[in-house]
């Protein structure tokens, strides 16, 4: 079996409303629902902005880890419109995580924040290779959202 190998595909930075909707301790953990405002995208081959409306639902679970699950539409400058989910994890020592709850910049190397995209696009335009692959990405949460690195997995 082969090594896995990747390709760097674009960063993307996003755009958090605030304040989240709360709604509250469940079953599962403390879920909240954070809306995706906007943001920007690019990468060799690929430039745009994402569109507001997205959304994540997110869920601070019992032992400390942040779980994510992601939907929203990006539209490529040259006006395709593409559709990406994503769920990920996100955690760290508590003193970090602390921080990052309080909206403090923390180094992304003190955390574990990894997710995995799925993009949905039309089968048949120039972005249809993305409907064909396996992605991961690494995170970096800013203050006004999200920073991620996307990689496709050859």
């Amino acid at each position: 079996m082969s090594e896995i190998q990747t390709d760097f595909v674009m960063e993307m930075k996003l755009t958090v409303a605030q304040p989240l909707t709360a709604i509250g301790d469940t079953q599962y953990g403390d879920r909240r629902i954070a809306r995706v405002t906007g943001g920007t995208f690019e990468g060799p081959g690929i430039k745009g902005t994402v569109h507001d409306g997205g959304g994540d639902w997110i869920l601070n679970r019992g032992d400390g880890v942040t779980q994510l699950d992601v939907r929203l539409t990006m539209e490529t400058e040259d006006g395709h419109l593409i559709y990406m989910t994503y769920k990920g994890l996100r955690h760290g020592p508590k003193e970090v995580m602390d921080r990052l709850a309080a909206g403090q910049p923390v180094d992304p190397s003190e955390i574990y924040f990894r997710t995995a995209p799925f993009f949905e696009t039309a089968a048949d335009g120039p972005y249809a290779w993305m409907n064909k692959a396996v992605f991961v990405s690494t995170g970096d949460r800013k203050p006004e959202g999200p920073v991620y690195r996307v990689f496709r997995v050859l």
